[in-house]
């Protein structure tokens, strides 16, 4: 994993690492709230502060601490902090509003929209007849996937977590589009850590802010919640998700991570007993179907459809640099 950037093939690799672990969020989130009584704005909060202090720890072994030391690193760092705050808070507010399926449906169908259009505008991405197919997969896949809307909501309610939604959808694209940018000053473990750490303290202060809930009582059942919820789909997750993209366009980052929604319903039919339709099932293959598109490449010049560059050197978590 450590050096999967290193080829496309390893980098597609970590990314579907990283959309198969960030799948295991809302089992692992639903496991503590029922564990602990804390409202999921607070369980998100822990879900990226634990993962920080994780890979704070795993910097520390592999003694790669490496604190930003100019204005660009630090620049990054908050960046990256202040976006994954962003979509914890937007996309929880909107789940709160409108409920988990229009909240995942706009904020997930949305991402990949403002990826391409900032890859097409930029020259880093080029429109490709599989590319439009998998775009094409995912609309319909989403849409069938998640389901019909809750009856009863208000429809002021529906704009305001719609539109929460999408910018839960902009903040994840803003990950991705930094990701697959390389910041030479920016270490993955360390710079992914203090993001973390920034960002999951910011959600619990809003939390808090809001009268919810922040602490619980570190009971052996919670504690184990906590901590698979910060390293399966937070530290192990987006470590993975930034190695990917070192070799791998954000739009590709972004269809691949699509894999998280088809991983929540497995691991939730499993462990919770939530079943899907049969409009799930097929909505779900049409979304393994998308991320079959991305990733399956056309030919060994590397020339696959979401994807238009060479992995960069400059890119994180080698070990001689960040």
């Amino acid at each position: 994993m450590l050096d999967a950037r290193r080829t496309p093939a390893g980098g597609m690799i970590a990314l579907i690492v990283a959309g198969v672990a960030w799948g295991t969020s809302g089992t692992l989130g639903t496991l503590l709230v029922a564990a602990t009584g804390l409202p999921f704005l607070s369980v998100a909060g822990y879900r990226i502060l634990v993962g920080g202090v994780l890979l704070g720890v795993l910097a520390c072994v592999l003694r790669r601490f490496r604190p930003p030391q100019t204005r660009p690193g630090w620049t990054r760092l908050i960046a990256v902090g202040a976006a994954s705050a962003v979509y914890q808070w937007a996309f929880f507010s909107a789940v709160g509003t409108v409920g988990v399926s229009v909240a995942t449906l706009v904020a997930i169908g949305s991402s990949p929209v403002f990826v391409l259009g900032a890859d097409l505008a930029t020259g880093r991405q080029r429109l490709r007849p599989r590319l439009l197919a998998a775009l094409g997969c995912t609309a319909v896949g989403l849409v069938l996937f998640m389901g019909t809307p809750p009856a009863g909501i208000a429809p002021a309610d529906a704009l305001l977590g719609c539109g929460l939604a999408v910018i839960a959808g902009a903040a994840f694209a803003l990950i991705s589009l930094l990701g697959a940018r390389p910041e030479p000053d920016f270490d993955t473990i360390t710079g992914t850590a203090g993001s973390f750490l920034l960002g999951g303290s910011a959600v619990l202060a809003v939390a808090g802010l809001l009268g919810g809930p922040v602490v619980f009582a570190p009971a052996p059942e919670a504690v184990t919640w906590v901590l698979l919820l910060g390293l399966i789909p937070s530290a192990l997750a987006y470590a993975a998700f930034f190695v990917g993209l070192g070799s791998q366009s954000s739009t590709t980052g972004v269809l691949v991570a699509l894999l998280e929604p088809v991983t929540g319903a497995i691991l939730a039919a499993l462990v919770l007993g939530e079943r899907l339709g049969a409009a799930g099932v097929l909505g779900a293959g049409l979304l393994l179907s998308a991320v079959a598109l991305v990733a399956w490449p056309v030919r060994a010049t590397g020339d696959e459809p979401g994807s238009v560059r060479e992995a960069d050197p400059a890119s994180t978590w080698d070990g001689e640099r960040g």
